[in-house]
């Protein structure tokens, strides 16, 4: 299973330049040692008294947990929900420099996943997300009028799901789910079983996609619980997908020129065939409803939590865009600390705590000998709360992001949630937006508190990174 999808990029893209460390392609035929050497990235040490010189360090030297201390800390004391923090504790290794230009992402699954190709998609409509902010905005005055208080909405993380998979899914397949309406179709309550289904067997299923083919009649339980929610995504896809080309096939057959979005792109391009289609827009559908409800109920806690930078934002808000005027993707950068709370956020719960690539070559970096065909992980939950990248790393400082004048945006890769580069996440824009313009309409009408029920809420890793506890919060309506 690929989390990020990744479509449309990689015929088009422009292999970068080739950094002081990426081999030439005549240097697969040298030696590892003579490689490192030619290309200037980890000199070999000058040598010693006995003049012998010494070269890059093996893999089996870097420091670190062993096999025997992984299995206890994974096992025995719950380390997959605690892998985030596993990062901050264990040695790991320092180092700068570029990507190769071809890095290849680690993938798993039950082999029905396909690598796509094509030109950049067509954007998202800000008009079809906004419909659906509508449709979330109307389901919170209706829980607010359910709540004994008439404020709170309990664990809100369930609410921007389907926002979420409602948001993603009018991109995706052109058509509303009706995940925000009182009653939700069959089709869909299916489709999000399917998804439970697929994180909560997460930790058999992670090793499910390695079992070989020959154990899996031995232990066959966790091969066929991956199977059946996989069937169960595919099929809820399969089904969105037909009804839309039926459509587009439709309108073709009576002359009429078919408009429409990514959906209709994919289909008259004709760059990929229809099970591609399926199988990228599962992918991207599974990939855009988790990582983005869990992102906006991070940010929602932490506005309600700090009640300062809330009034911070919304008096840039109504400053910039009035108190109703609905905001479009222009609208976004005349409020720049709604984009930097973006990245704040991120920063402390990126939703994806490592980001991992297969090297392509021989490297040698901080000193070690990186073979072809290692995974390499950026522990980026790490690095971002690292105070030597970002000063007070602990603290929620949104305006860190901001240069002087607002007037442009700060990068800083120890913070890089999407990833970086070529294959960086295809759904960002979308995601950004989805998030952007819901937290604008958000403080327009409400003010953000926490709910007495609610205490302080710890991060968990599930797969992705998640709260650890349900978030309840208060919706009171501006005066």
């Amino acid at each position: 299973m690929a989390l990020l999808a990744r479509i449309l990029k990689a015929r088009l893209s422009p292999a970068p330049e080739r950094g002081p460390w990426q081999p030439r392609p005549t240097d697969a035929r040298l030696p590892a040692r003579a490689r490192a050497e030619d290309k200037g990235v980890e000199r070999p040490e000058a040598p010693r008294a006995g003049g012998r010189a010494e070269g890059p360090r093996s893999l089996a030297a870097m420091p670190g947990p062993r096999t025997l201390a992984n299995l206890v800390e994974l096992f025995w004391k719950d380390g997959f929900s605690r892998i985030h923090e596993i990062q901050t504790e264990t040695w790991w290794l320092r180092c700068s420099g570029q990507r190769g230009p071809c890095p290849r992402e680690p993938t798993w699954g039950p082999g029905r996943s396909t690598e796509t190709y094509g030109a950049d998609p067509p954007g998202s409509s800000p008009r079809e997300i906004n419909q659906v902010i509508a449709d979330l905005i109307k389901r919170i005055y209706f829980l607010k009028s359910q709540a004994e208080d008439g404020e709170t909405v309990t664990n809100i993380n369930d609410l921007f799901f389907k926002y979420s998979m409602e948001g993603v899914a009018t991109i995706l397949y052109e058509s509303r789910l009706g995940c925000l309406e009182n009653s939700v179709p069959q089709a869909t309550m299916d489709y999000i079983e399917a998804l439970e289904l697929m994180f909560c067997t997460f930790k058999t299923s992670m090793y499910a996609g390695a079992i070989p083919r020959w154990l899996r009649p031995l232990i066959p339980k966790p091969w066929r619980e991956f199977c059946r929610s996989w069937d169960g995504l595919f099929k809820f896809s399969q089904i969105h997908v037909d009804n839309k080309l039926r459509d587009i096939q439709c309108q073709m057959d009576r002359g009429e020129r078919a408009r429409g979005g990514l959906l209709t792109y994919l289909f008259l391009s004709q760059e990929l065939t229809r099970e591609e289609i399926y199988a990228n827009m599962t992918e991207m559908l599974l990939a855009g409803v988790d990582t983005t409800s869990f992102t906006l109920s991070w940010a929602v806690y932490l506005l309600a939590r700090h009640p300062e930078v809330q009034q911070t934002l919304y008096r840039e808000i109504v400053r910039n865009l009035g108190e109703r005027h609905v905001p479009t993707a222009a609208d976004v950068p005349k409020v720049p600390l709604v984009r930097a709370l973006l990245k704040e956020t991120l920063r402390l719960f990126p939703v994806l705590p490592g980001n991992g690539r297969v090297t392509q070559e021989d490297l040698v970096v901080g000193g070690y000998l990186i073979p072809r065909g290692t995974q390499l992980a950026l522990c980026h939950y790490a690095t971002s709360y690292e105070d030597e990248n970002f000063p007070r790393a602990k603290e929620f400082r949104p305006e860190r992001w901001l240069r002087p004048g607002n007037l442009r945006r700060v990068d800083n890769f120890g913070s890089i949630p999407f990833g970086y580069g070529a294959r960086s996440c295809i759904g960002r824009r979308i995601a950004e937006l989805e998030i952007h313009l819901l937290v604008i309409q958000l403080l327009q009408r409400f003010e953000i508190k926490i709910s007495p029920w609610t205490k302080t809420v710890h991060a968990k890793t599930h797969g992705l990174l998640m709260p650890g506890e349900p978030i309840h919060v208060r919706f009171v309506n501006r005066k």
